[in-house]
């Protein structure tokens, strides 16, 4: 019987009850989303991560989508900060409808989001302190 192919050791996925996907272990995505620092907890992000939470849930991801708080991305001025892995996928000013439309198009449909993606250069590019 031939060794299945681990994730990251070449090939798009490994089979089994849920498959593992190449590149990120365990998840086919891994989502954070910032509730913490000074802005992004005063412009909802609790909402955003619960509604990402509970759709990717819905849509039958659970095991596939990993949805975690996270800590401040030093974009502060510009949240609620989202971001996909392993798309690297950063989206900016998301609301519960931003954070349903992720959901839909981008973890189900596999489409960025444009209206909400955010493009900056890389590091900090906070607004606010």
């Amino acid at each position: 019987m031939a060794r299945r192919r681990l994730a990251g050791e070449g090939g798009e996925f490994r089979g089994g009850p849920r498959g593992l996907f190449s590149g990120m272990g365990q998840y086919k995505y891994h989502v954070f989303v910032c509730t913490s620092g000074n802005t992004c907890p005063t412009q909802g992000s609790d909402a955003v991560h619960a509604t990402l939470k509970r759709g990717a849930a819905a849509a039958g991801l659970k095991g596939l989508v990993r949805v975690n708080h996270a800590g401040c991305m030093n974009q502060c001025g510009h949240g609620p900060m989202v971001v996909v892995y392993p798309d690297d996928v950063w989206y900016a000013g998301v609301d519960v409808h931003g954070a349903e439309r992720i959901v839909r198009e981008h973890l189900v449909g596999g489409r960025v989001v444009e209206q909400y993606r955010h493009r900056a250069p890389p590091g900090d590019n906070k607004l606010v302190d």
